[in-house]
């Protein structure tokens, strides 16, 4: 796919991977607006990701945010998605449809550094499965998905934008 204006630029990662906050800073660079999927799934349900975990557990979770996903319908963004969006093929196609995905690829080391709230963040894992253990499998996931990868783990989040728009005039 060739990138053009209209292309959305579809970011995904592990939780800690600052997909949200280079979102922000890509949208600005590339002129863009600026969607983050957890927040529209807060928004819909009226709640934290964390509330929908805990009273209605972590598959509910999943299955919101691939609804929420496929009925995303918008040009000329860029897409922050959750960090596990990638459970959803279905969404993954539909993002793809219109997007080139650019998977923030850090390391555990870094992400487990990052992420001190792991308790309270509102990830979508199973009980009783570790930080490490997701990682693992949701790489294998990420790299399925991605048109473009970026390793991030020593990079600002401004070098990460740039080596985005690097990657993306290549496409």
């Amino acid at each position: 796919m060739g990138v053009t204006q209209e292309t959305n630029i579809v970011l995904i990662g592990m939780p800690g991977s600052g997909k949200s906050t280079v979102g922000i800073i890509l949208a600005k660079m590339t002129s863009r607006d600026f969607v983050d999927t957890d927040v529209l799934i807060q928004v819909s349900q009226r709640k934290s990701l964390q509330d929908i975990v805990d009273n209605d557990g972590y598959l509910v979770l999943r299955r919101i945010e691939e609804k929420e996903l496929l009925a995303l319908n918008c040009q000329h963004h860029v897409i922050a998605t959750g960090g596990s969006a990638v459970y959803g093929p279905k969404a993954m196609e539909h993002l793809k449809s219109n997007g080139i995905i650019v998977f923030i690829d850090v390391d555990l080391h870094t992400l487990e550094s990052r992420v001190t709230d792991y308790e309270s963040r509102g990830l979508a894992i199973p009980p009783g499965q570790n930080f490490p253990e997701l990682f693992e499998e949701r790489l294998k996931l990420y790299r399925r998905y991605a048109d473009v990868t970026i390793h991030a783990t020593n990079l600002s989040q401004e070098q990460v934008c740039e080596e985005i728009i690097t990657e993306l005039r290549t496409q």
